[in-house]
């Protein structure tokens, strides 16, 4: 074995390479807090191989992906087990990241020289977290479509290019076979690249800048002296990593692999639930418990709020946690020296674990039933056909006015229908009510033939110039529909 492993070290020279990585020193006390970074990369390793598994057999398109799920829960031998081993592994992953960030911030290992440790850190929990997002819409069910559903509605308010980004993320108009082959080359293939070049790249600067050591009450940050101190420290009281620090990381490793066993054994996977079915209106879609503090807020906050927290939030968040190691990149360290940084945590978790709790409790969607007797404006039925008549009376019956306004009186989740034949044609309209979009859900089983008519008649007046034809109101070639933006009804 000794002359076998010669051969290759001859050649290859890994000794040179791997030796002074594994062997640096590091703080003795670097103890149990810093274990979970390797905790993190050990699920990670276990997601990629399951997740290799699993596309063996996974079929990513719209009309079989949800049966291949169930042929794998309920049909493929030990299916069952490999799909919830990568469920809970996806699960505990984010804990473990949180985790690890939340240590990482208390002991203030985000401030000089490790800025850019805290930003590949931060990168690798935004795309830990686009992970989870992407795997719970390939199962495909009835969570999954609404969630994305959500999701895109999200993107849509984004200014300017809210539209182009919603059609490029679906490859159309409407969520089909497309959006899926997309998300799946997302999930298996784009996401996972970048997880393991930033991984290369944290590890890299954590050898590098070296570990943080663990913060002691009264010692500031000085940059001007940091390095040397470290690197006195380290030598007089420090040990090398392996094996020494590496044996607690393994014993770490070795304890969460076993929980992902027994979370697997014991739950199984998540999903699929009901096959998915955008004229299911009457539906209780629930995301994963990571995204169940955001389903809450967008339940049970008040529509005007919707837009500053979908956009406005996440970049303050964003740019607060950029700008953080810039900021206080020096002084004190230690916890008990920071209360601010202890009362934000506290602060965080708890609104989080409150919103989470509220998350699975709270409704699918708020009650809109605040303008169900509100009456249609006359201007808007008088010179009207009997046809459309009828379908300013479905409108009406079918309580759209809670989400749709008129004359500036109605609900407010979606746009105003004042102007509607201005921006969608009638072929446009009947797609949407039909088979939904955005946030709003199909009616196409829930409406007859003639009452889609007749809204979509009704609609096709509603323009602010009455005397004139609707700027959009032809019917468009097959082709040209193809070609049309996404509509924004």
């Amino acid at each position: 074995m000794k002359k076998f492993l010669n051969w290759f070290e001859s050649r290859l020279h890994l000794a040179e390479v791997i030796g002074p990585s594994a062997t640096h020193s590091v703080p003795r006390s670097a103890k149990w807090w810093y274990v979970f970074g390797s905790m993190t990369l050990t699920i990670f390793i276990l997601q990629i191989s399951t997740g290799i598994c699993l596309a063996l057999a996974y079929v990513p398109s719209g009309g079989q992906a949800w049966e291949s799920l169930m042929y794998m829960t309920y049909e493929q031998y030990m299916g069952w087990f490999l799909r919830g081993m990568h469920v809970w592994g996806s699960h505990l992953m984010i804990a473990f990241m949180s985790i690890h960030m939340i240590q990482v911030f208390l002991y203030g290992a985000f401030k000089f020289p490790r800025e850019l440790t805290w930003l590949v850190g931060l990168g690798l929990f935004l795309c830990t977290l686009a992970m989870g997002f992407t795997g719970q819409v390939l199962r495909w069910d009835q969570d999954a479509y609404w969630g994305l559903s959500v999701g895109m509605a999200m993107v849509g308010r984004v200014p300017w290019v809210g539209p182009e980004l919603v059609h490029f993320v679906l490859g159309g108009a409407i969520i089909g076979s497309e959006a899926l082959s997309r998300f799946f080359a997302l999930h298996v293939f784009v996401i996972p690249g970048a997880l393991i070049g930033l991984i290369g790249l944290h590890l890299l600067l954590v050898i590098k800048c070296g570990i943080n050591e663990t913060p002691t009450p009264g010692y500031h940050v000085n940059k001007k002296t940091y390095f040397e101190t470290y690197e006195r420290e380290v030598k007089k009281r420090g040990m090398p990593f392996f094996p020494n620090a590496a044996a607690r990381d393994l014993v770490a490793c070795g304890l969460v692999l076993f929980l992902v066993f027994v979370c697997a054994s014991l739950f199984g996977p998540s999903g699929p639930s009901g096959k998915p079915d955008p004229t299911l209106i009457d539906t209780a879609p629930r995301p994963d418990f990571y995204f169940q503090s955001i389903f809450a807020v967008l339940a049970l906050l008040p529509p005007y709020m919707e837009t500053f927290l979908i956009i406005g939030f996440p970049i303050l968040a964003a740019t607060v946690l950029i700008l953080l190691p810039f900021i206080s990149g020096r002084g004190e360290k230690h916890w008990k020296r920071r209360p601010f940084s202890v009362i934000f945590i506290i602060f965080l978790m708890l609104t989080l674990s409150s919103l989470t709790y509220l998350g699975y409790t709270s409704p699918w969607s708020p009650v809109m039933d605040a303008w169900s007797g509100i009456p249609t404006p006359p201007a808007y039925v008088k010179g009207r056909t009997p046809l459309e008549l009828q379908g300013a009376l479905v409108v009406q019956n079918k309580q759209c006015r809670n989400c749709h306004a008129l004359k500036g009186r109605g609900g407010h989740r979606g746009p105003e229908l004042d102007d509607v034949a201005t921006r969608l044609n009638t072929d446009q309209l009947i797609r949407q009510v039909i088979q939904g979009g955005g946030n709003m859900p199909a009616y196409g089983k829930h409406l007859s033939p003639q009452a889609v008519t007749a809204v979509v008649s009704f609609l096709d007046t509603m323009h602010p110039d009455w005397e004139h034809e609707p700027a959009a109101g032809f019917s468009m070639t097959p082709r040209e529909t193809e070609d049309a933006d996404p509509p924004v009804f």
